[in-house]
Order: structure tokens, then C-alpha cells, then sequence
């Protein structure tokens, strides 16, 4: 208790020193000039106390204290929550903490004036941060992400049983609706484009296709440049990936019955080694002449993966999969958190972002749902599919996934979805990033 009132006692006299200085601005000016005009006319006068109040005066101008908005502090206590998710709550640890961490170190105010370069902001020229977000800005992280995520993920399920890449696809559909409405809300076509594809849940693709669409340097057939929305966009996005295991689960049982949350699916089949290396060759000729714009993810995806697979390069695919993509991790986490500056980030565009990416999963999560239980009407009796496996469409891998055995479990104990789950949740990945490629064919 004791060194909380201490903190506040200072807190509250640097405020007080604050509004003496700005009270006595114009006054201080006056004698300044009359002291500059001693200062020449008697060589080697110098007044000690003048000048510690200038310099106390400059130290207190750059710092946070002095600088600070409401704007700043309600940022803050954003990144703090974010932190507080992860710790107390598990959410996305790997995610939140460098996200919430960047969140706290972009709203750190200081002085920003014209003329004035202090290089600490992520928008001012010749930081460090500002360097490290070029590889936000120019789409270089997002792919290094797929190539890490390449190497960890075993598409065996999807291999045993393609007609579950069905329903990751069918999940995409929360990607072309979302890029409608925001559409209809004044966005313009390459905003609405970037905005959308946060309905796959995939934080990468999210910030590779922002950094294309949405960068705040592209110009429109107008002529007005298109808005910075790298920030709001990943944000969202990251954020909903984070609370799949609270936003899916009333979606999941509002769109599917008991009955059919008890149907067990049968056990996936034993995949062959030869299948196994074939799978990512195949996949990154089919996708990547399907939706060229889409090679640089998806290129990375499957060579991650082949590097797996071949069985040969255990050393590359290790790095892949653990060091690279931590390091990136880290580096993408605090540079997206730090680009939410309170005066580029609190705007009503950022608003309707989080809105319209809401909208976004969930119509994803439903889409997936009902298109499984679509499927199921063609289907006979021991090859039905289990609805609640159409949720792990989206691409917020294995979240969706876990979420599905979670929910399978509640209902049947001895009813295990994970792998069945696995199969949608990865073809998911490869669907998001498809409907990215296509998106910038035609809006880039």
C-alpha cells in the first residue's frame, strides 16, 4: 500500500510541475529573451538557476507524462489485456504476450512535433521499430510464418480423407461476404478485400494481404490513396484466432443437433510415406496455377512441409519449426502491437473492422457447419460426417480443431474428432490463402 502511494504521490507531482510549466510558458519565454540579451552583452554571465529550470523544463516536454492522451492510456490497457488473456486465460500465449507487449511499447508517448525526430515511434523514420515493421509492410514475414507452419503440419488426415478439403472451403465463404458488406459500408474495393479475409481466421495471410491491399501507399482510380488498415486488420484478426475457443462453441451448437453431434465418423486410413512427399509437390503445382498471387504463402506451406516429409532434411525442417518461426513470431507479434499508435489506430475505421471480422468467423464457422451437414445428405449411413468438424474450416490451426474434440467429448466421451478435425482445419489454410491470391488478382 505504502509504495502505491508513493507512485501516485509522483505521479501527481509531475502533473502539478506540468501545469506550472504550461501556465508559465509565455512568461518564461519573456525572461528567457531578456536573459539571452544579458548573455550577450556580458560574456561569461551564466545563471544556475535559470538554467536548471530549462533544462527541467525540456526533460519534462519529452516525457510521457506530458505527452500523454486518453487515446494512449486506453491502448495501453488494451495491450494489458491482451497480456492478462494470455496468462490468466491461455489464450494464444505465443501470440498475445508479443502483441500485447508491442501494444504497450507503440503507445509509450513522447514529444512528436513537426521537426522534431526523436526515432522511437514505429512511423518515425530510422527506428528501430520502424525496421523491423518493413517486414511487415513489405509481406516478408507472413510467408517465413507458412514456412514454419509447413514443416509442423502433417496433412495425413486430409491425404486419408479429401473430401473434407470440401469443407475448409466452404468456410472461405465469411471472406467474399465480409468483402461485400464492407462494401456497402464506403470501404473501397482493395479496404473491403483486406478486411475480409480476417473471416479465415489466419493472422499471416491477414497481414500478407493487407500489406498488399490496405498499406496507406497504393493509389485508387480517383486518386486518393487507399488507408493504412495493416494495424486494425491484424489485430482483429489475431484476436479472433485467440477467442476461437469462445466464439466458436455456441456457434457449433446453435447450427447442428444432439443426433448429430454424437455421429461417429470412421477412422481415418494409414498414409503412405510416397503419399506423404507427393502431397505438398501436387499441392503447390495445383494451387499455385490456380491462384498465382497465392505462391508466396502457399509455396512456403509446401516446402515446409516437403522438407518434413522428404525425410531427408530433418536439420532444415527442424530450424523451420522451431527457431525460425519463434523468431519471426516474436518480431511480427511486438511490430503489429506497435503499430496500433493511439493516433493512427482509434479511428471509427478500426472499429468497424473488429465488427465486420466478427461477422466474419462467424459466418466462417457457420459455413462450415452447414455445408457438412449438406454433404450429409448424399452421404450413406457409415460414411456421414460429423457437423461439428465443418468448424475447424477456418484456419486458426489446431484451435478449430481442439475446439471440435472439446465439443465431441462434452457429448460423447469416447468420441474422438481431433484427427477428423485436423483434415478441414489444415485444407483451411490452403483455402485462405487462395482466397487471398484471388482477391489480389483482381483488386491489386
Amino acid at each position: 500500500m505504502k509504495k502505491l502511494l508513493t507512485i501516485a504521490g509522483i505521479i501527481v507531482l509531475l502533473s502539478c510541475i506540468s501545469f506550472a510549466f504550461n501556465s508559465q510558458d509565455k512568461e518564461a519565454a519573456g525572461s528567457f529573451q531578456k536573459e539571452k540579451i544579458i548573455n550577450s552583452s556580458e560574456p561569461g554571465f551564466f545563471d544556475p538557476s535559470a538554467g536548471a529550470l530549462r533544462g527541467l523544463k525540456q526533460f519534462f516536454d519529452y516525457s510521457g507524462f506530458n505527452n500523454v492522451t486518453a487515446g494512449y492510456l486506453v491502448m495501453i490497457l488494451v495491450g494489458l489485456v491482451f497480456i492478462f488473456l494470455a496468462i490468466r486465460f491461455g489464450y494464444e500465449p505465443l501470440l498475445l504476450i508479443p502483441i500485447g507487449t508491442g501494444i504497450l511499447i507503440g503507445n509509450i508517448p513522447f514529444l512528436q512535433t513537426e521537426g522534431v525526430n526523436l526515432q522511437l515511434g514505429i512511423y518515425q523514420e530510422g527506428s528501430v521499430m520502424n525496421y523491423l515493421y518493413f517486414g511487415v509492410l513489405k509481406g516478408i514475414y507472413p510467408p517465413l510464418i507458412f514456412l514454419g507452419i509447413g514443416a509442423m503440419t502433417d496433412f495425413s488426415s486430409l491425404i486419408s480423407n479429401p473430401r473434407l478439403m470440401l469443407l475448409g472451403a466452404a468456410a472461405q465463404v465469411g471472406i467474399f461476404l465480409t468483402f461485400l458488406g464492407a462494401l456497402v459500408l464506403g470501404f473501397s474495393p482493395p479496404e473491403a478485400g483486406a478486411i475480409g479475409i480476417i473471416g479465415g481466421a489466419d493472422g499471416p495471410t491477414a497481414i500478407f494481404i493487407s500489406s498488399k491491399l490496405a498499406n496507406g501507399i497504393n493509389m485508387l482510380a480517383d486518386g486518393t490513396t487507399v488507408k493504412n488498415l495493416i494495424g486494425p486488420i491484424a489485430i482483429a484478426a489475431y484476436s479472433y484466432m485467440a477467442l476461437v475457443p469462445v466464439i466458436q462453441p455456441p456457434i457449433m451448437k446453435l447450427f447442428t443437433t444432439r443426433k448429430e453431434r454424437l455421429i461417429r465418423m470412421k477412422p481415418p486410413r494409414a498414409v503412405s510415406r510416397t503419399e506423404k512427399i507427393m502431397f505438398p509437390i501436387t499441392g503447390l503445382l495445383l494451387t499455385a496455377f490456380i491462384s498465382p498471387s497465392s505462391l508466396p504463402l502457399l509455396g512456403m506451406l509446401f516446402f515446409g512441409n516437403l522438407l518434413k516429409e522428404s525425410g531427408v532434411t530433418k536439420r532444415l525442417a527442424e530450424t523451420a519449426r522451431t527457431s525460425l518461426i519463434d523468431i519471426i513470431t516474436i518480431v511480427l507479434g511486438l511490430t503489429v502491437g506497435a503499430s496500433t499508435q493511439a493516433d493512427v489506430f482509434l479511428t471509427s475505421e478500426s472499429m468497424l473492422i473488429f465488427i465486420l471480422g466478427a461477422l466474419s468467423f462467424m459466418i466462417a464457422t457457420a459455413g462450415g457447419l452447414i455445408f457438412a451437414k449438406v454433404m450429409n445428405l448424399f452421404l450413406s449411413r457409415e460414411n456421414k460426417i460429423n457437423p461439428l468438424v465443418g468448424a475447424a474450416g477456418v484456419s486458426a490451426v489446431p484451435d478449430s480443431a481442439r475446439v471440435v474434440q472439446n465439443i465431441g467429448l462434452k457429448e460423447d466421451p469416447s468420441n474422438h474428432l481431433l484427427m477428423h478435425a485436423m483434415a478441414p482445419n489444415v485444407s483451411g489454410v490452403i483455402g485462405s490463402a487462395v482466397a487471398a491470391g484471388i482477391l489480389l488478382s483482381f483488386l491489386l
